[in-house]
């Protein structure tokens, strides 16, 4: 039996979380802004893909062994909370920098800082919510940390768009360089990343572990070998729901790759007829796909308050599998469509399927899992996430050209297909029943 933990508020619930707020407006920056920024720094179209490895490469890396330091944590200032502190720091620091890189090198380099912050302030904040809260508030907790997922990554689409309006120059200095619109946007993500998690932090902190929990945390084995023994005793006890869903994480994370690399090429193609991404028509597509991100993410903002209810009623995954439908047909829309007003319509499949997969994949998890390995089998769950995407990595320039016709629109509408088959994966997930106090809520 778990311990029973206090009910927090739903304010209290929310303010655990405004971190998500900060952490995912890096994402969105990243998602929105760095194909852009491969571009201006003069990287070819079929390399965007594997400039891209360094989020996942971290993520496969660094999220299981942090899992297990931070189950294994029981100092005075938290089980999760340092974790967050400096993972918080090497975040901002790597937004900070990243747009001053004057060459692909440079921006390749900043990324890994970047995604190892992410990384390591990501997988303790998802074991944070299981720690904090009750089973019964958990999903209200997961589906929190998505509808910041959705307003954070409305800013940060937006950002660029607000500054131009603002009078910021939307066009390179000089030639091969990062625009000052970009630039500020990244400022202005160093500073969230840092002061949300602080604020986290500060008004919701951890419960002090009980005595019992300190002498098992003493008790289990330290060192290297240790941590990566429990890492895979870990994977050797995987719950079968968990084993399902990677099929699921495969193709839903690979599609949302060709999404993130391509999209705003993909619109400069359909809606502006251009190439080059040197153009000044380019970067009114850059800003006006940045609109739709903004849209599709506002649309996750909402939804996500409607989920815990659709959730409850249907199912977890059930729920999931649906909004990936809505998502795919979204994908297969946007390449199509060349008017400049009817291109935000797929944002409506966006919103509905980011929504879901920033929070129902998790409800299904945490009923899933064992309370005392929350962190390790969260760090496990995100290798899920990151696997997919270096496969990516490593196959999309193999055959962006040849089979895809060097098309971005292409690599959109494969995405869809790809996100057809991860709705069928999640159907075939049995979930665990639903607590009888999270029934009463």
């Amino acid at each position: 039996m778990e311990t029973r933990r206090p009910r927090l508020s739903l304010v209290r619930i929310l303010e655990m979380n405004l971190g998500f707020l900060g952490l995912q407006f890096s994402f969105g920056l990243q998602q929105a802004n760095m194909g852009p920024i491969w571009g201006y720094l003069g990287a070819k179209e079929a390399d965007f893909s594997w400039l891209g490895i360094a989020g996942p490469l971290t993520g496969l890396l660094v999220q299981p062994i942090i899992g297990v330091m931070s189950d294994r944590t029981g100092g005075r200032w938290g089980r999760r909370t340092p974790y967050f502190l400096v993972g918080a720091l090497m975040c901002s620091l790597g937004l900070f920098l990243m747009p001053l890189s004057n060459a692909v090198l440079m921006a390749f380099s900043l990324m890994f800082l970047l995604d190892v912050g992410n990384n390591v302030t990501m997988e303790p904040y998802r074991a944070y919510v299981n720690d904090r809260l009750d089973p019964e508030q958990r999903t209200w907790g997961f589906l929190s940390q998505s509808a910041f997922t959705g307003l954070a990554q409305t800013l940060a689409y937006l950002a660029p768009s607000i500054l131009v309006g603002l009078g910021i120059s939307q066009t390179a200095d000089v030639r091969g360089t990062i625009p000052q619109f970009v630039v500020i946007s990244f400022w202005i993500g160093a500073f969230l990343s840092l002061t949300t998690i602080a604020w986290s932090v500060l008004r919701v902190p951890e419960l002090p572990l009980s005595d019992e929990e300190r002498a098992r945390i003493a008790a289990l084995p330290k060192g290297v070998g240790a941590t990566f023994a429990e890492i895979f005793g870990a994977m050797k006890d995987m719950p079968r729901q968990m084993r399902t869903m990677a099929w699921m994480s495969l193709f839903q994370w690979y599609a949302m790759c060709g999404l993130w690399g391509y999209a705003t090429n993909s619109v400069a193609r359909s809606a502006f007829h251009t190439a080059d991404n040197q153009s000044l028509e380019f970067q009114h597509a850059q800003l006006l796909y940045g609109k739709v991100g903004a849209l599709y993410n506002f649309i996750a903002f909402l939804t996500a308050f409607a989920m815990p209810f659709l959730a409850k009623r249907y199912g977890a995954a059930r729920l999931h599998g649906a909004c990936l439908v809505a998502m795919a047909l979204a994908f297969f829309a946007l390449p199509q469509i060349g008017d400049k007003g009817l291109i935000f319509l797929p944002a409506i499949g966006f919103g509905l399927g980011w929504a879901s997969i920033m929070g129902n994949p998790y409800i299904v998890l945490a009923n899933a899992i064992p309370a005392e390995r929350t962190g390790v089998y969260m760090g496990l769950f995100n290798v899920m996430i990151c696997a997919p995407m270096l496969i990516y990595a490593a196959t999309m320039r193999l055959f962006y050209e040849p089979l895809l016709g060097g098309d971005p629109r292409n690599v959109l509408m494969l995405s869809g297909v790809l996100m057809l088959c991860a709705a069928v994966a999640i159907w075939r997930v049995r979930e665990n029943p639903v607590p009888q106090a999270q029934a009463a809520v």
